[in-house]
């Protein structure tokens, strides 16, 4: 077997040319299927890490009216009353939920003000100390909610870089006073950026789910909101996960509980917000373009391999005395149908190989001119090798057969 494949890139190197320009097609095809492979998976986990936000595994399970969170203007909605200890308790026994957050939420478009400035269209939450966690937000300087401030019904709040920036102007707002509705807070603590993620904005409902974080955000104690909106209002939800991959699980197990309560025929349901199904909805949207490309590449192999396939028969009718002279002294019909076979494998894989580098190099020249991310699938690599194999083995069956089945005689009559 050594001795054949020797000989194999012996011949294939005798004529270079002429072996570049029929393994081309296989180097075309794999390298387009290596570059196409790695663009959709680098896009695709780039479309899940935007989604997911930052790397943080959180599920946000809130009170909505048909298709829209609710919006308490109107009042509490009919039978939705506030969620249970043993709802809560439920739901921090869900499978994969490791931190459960209980919060109020509200758009405010007037009411929170520092001396003359103003928060338009600010939002404030009602959290406790686990909501920061269960967001995944840390504090860039003072604090953050506690304990102590819930049981105390303290007047404390937090902002995040936004409100800060749009009633400070860079000043440092840790220690003063803010007013929200008329009642004032004290400012204990200024929330640390999350990575930046610019969501694509195409129709009503991502700009409803994104908007809220476009315009600062304010934290008070859970136990002071009655002061500044009402009493008995139903919360939201927030939960973190122990992985991306129990998003989906934990927020359907989330709403089974919470609408446990929540007659069948009402309007208001609790809903988490899939961001792990958006992701996946995203990325099947380009599924049939992507497969029909592959599919493109898949041509190019399949003329790549007619090509070795053709090249293939003319070695055999350029090498008939050779295999006349073989037979004469005894070498059987299978090590010559193996010397062919190895030859025709041999060239296809030197293909493979030729493709896969060429398919990497492409894949980042993509990735350079458009700023398209990558992700090199190394599986997919291997398998491209291993099917320029199979390319060398189908193909050159027909050309090592008729070589095998060659008449010694008349073999060695011919020039």
């Amino acid at each position: 077997m050594i001795e054949n494949i020797r000989l194999s890139f012996r011949g294939i190197f005798s004529h270079k040319l002429r072996s570049f320009l029929t393994i081309l097609g296989i180097i075309i095809g794999i390298a387009s299927i290596i570059a196409i492979v790695s663009t959709i998976q680098g896009t695709n986990e780039q479309i899940q890490k935007n989604l997911i936000g930052s790397g943080v595994n959180n599920v946000n399970i809130q009170l909505s009216q048909g298709d829209w969170a609710y919006e308490y203007y109107e009042g509490i909605p009919v039978g939705i009353t506030p969620i249970s200890a043993d709802q809560y308790q439920q739901l921090t026994e869900i499978p994969g939920a490791e931190n459960v957050s209980l919060y109020n939420m509200r758009q405010d478009y007037d009411g929170v003000y520092h001396l003359s400035e103003s928060l338009a269209g600010g939002t404030v939450y009602g959290v406790d100390p686990a909501y920061f966690t269960a967001a995944g937000l840390t504090t860039r300087s003072g604090r953050s909610i506690s304990g102590h401030d819930l049981d105390t019904f303290a007047r404390v709040c937090v902002l995040d870089k936004d409100s800060s920036r749009a009633l400070f102007y860079g000043e440092d707002p840790v220690g003063q006073t803010i007013e929200i509705r008329g009642e004032p807070f004290t400012v204990v603590g200024i929330t640390a950026e999350k990575q930046a993620f610019e969501p694509a904005i195409s129709s009503m409902e991502d700009y409803y789910m994104y908007y809220q974080d476009a315009s600062g955000k304010i934290f008070v104690p859970r136990t002071v909101w009655p002061v500044l909106y009402q009493y008995d209002e139903p919360e939201n939800v927030m939960i973190r996960t122990s992985g991306t991959s129990a998003m989906t699980s934990v927020g359907k197990e989330a709403e089974k509980i919470l609408n446990e309560g929540v007659s069948s025929d009402s309007e208001f349901k609790y809903k988490a917000q899939d961001l792990m199904q958006q992701a996946k909805e995203i990325q099947q949207l380009s599924h049939s373009t992507n497969t029909m490309l592959i599919w493109i590449a898949g041509i190019a192999l399949l003329v790549g391999g007619i090509g070795v396939m053709n090249i293939m028969l003319v070695s055999v009718t350029e090498r008939t005395s050779e295999i006349g002279l073989k037979k004469a002294i005894g070498a059987p019909k299978r090590a010559i149908m193996v010397q062919f076979l190895t030859e025709a494998v041999a060239l296809t894989s030197s293909g493979g190989v030729l493709g896969v580098i060429t398919g990497i190099i492409l894949a980042e020249v993509i990735s350079r001119l458009n700023g398209t991310p990558v992700a090199i699938n190394w599986m997919s690599v291997v398998l491209a090798v291993l099917f320029s194999m199979v390319i060398g083995i189908v193909f050159g069956m027909l050309p090592s057969r008729k070589a095998a089945d060659l008449d010694p005689i008349e073999a060695l009559r011919r020039d």
